[in-house]
């Protein structure tokens, strides 16, 4: 009796101390790579027009109030954009410098990215990867860059401010 009492125990320790170092692994891990998700601007069907793509419908949009239609024309620089859904962060607050800029979507191969682009700076909004393709980004105070990749292909969009105004660009290899 007393021998399988001393096996259960040194099972119990050991399970224990594998889960516990399993994780801390996994914890370490996630902490290291887990970042806030990108804002979420409304896009008017102007402006997707106006960069010469098809405006997307979302399966989760609804159509909206009376009330709502009145808040979704282009408002003055610097107040905060309407918020469509609770899952939504709030627009930035009126003292931010990328609160006045546009917002701008890039369509390549491998997906889809958009950036509210200010005088100074530019601020990521969203970026999807298309069907088949992961997606990597890369920001710092002067530069953000977005890549998309499947297999050998690559797709990448360059936001770029740290000599003038943000421009972008886009490249394939």
């Amino acid at each position: 009796m007393r021998r399988g009492l001393v096996h259960v125990l040194a099972w119990s320790l050991a399970t224990g101390a594998a889960v516990t170092l399993s994780w801390w692994g996994v914890h370490t891990v996630m902490t290291g790579t887990a970042y806030d998700p990108p804002r979420a601007l409304p896009i008017t069907a102007a402006d997707a027009t106006r960069q010469g793509s098809k405006p997307l419908a979302s399966a989760t949009s609804r159509p909206p109030s009376p009330s709502a239609k009145a808040r979704n024309t282009p408002s003055a620089p610097g107040s905060p954009a309407p918020s469509r859904s609770p899952a939504t962060t709030p627009a930035p607050p009126p003292s931010s410098p990328a609160a006045s800029g546009r917002v701008r979507s890039y369509d390549t191969d491998g997906g889809r990215v958009v950036f509210d682009i200010g005088k100074t700076e530019a601020t990521l909004v969203s970026a999807t990867p298309g069907a088949g393709w992961s997606m990597r980004v890369w920001k710092t105070e002067s530069w953000i860059r977005v890549e998309f990749s499947s297999g050998a292909d690559r797709a990448s969009v360059f936001c770029t401010w740290h000599d003038g105004p943000p421009r972008v660009e886009l490249g394939t290899y």
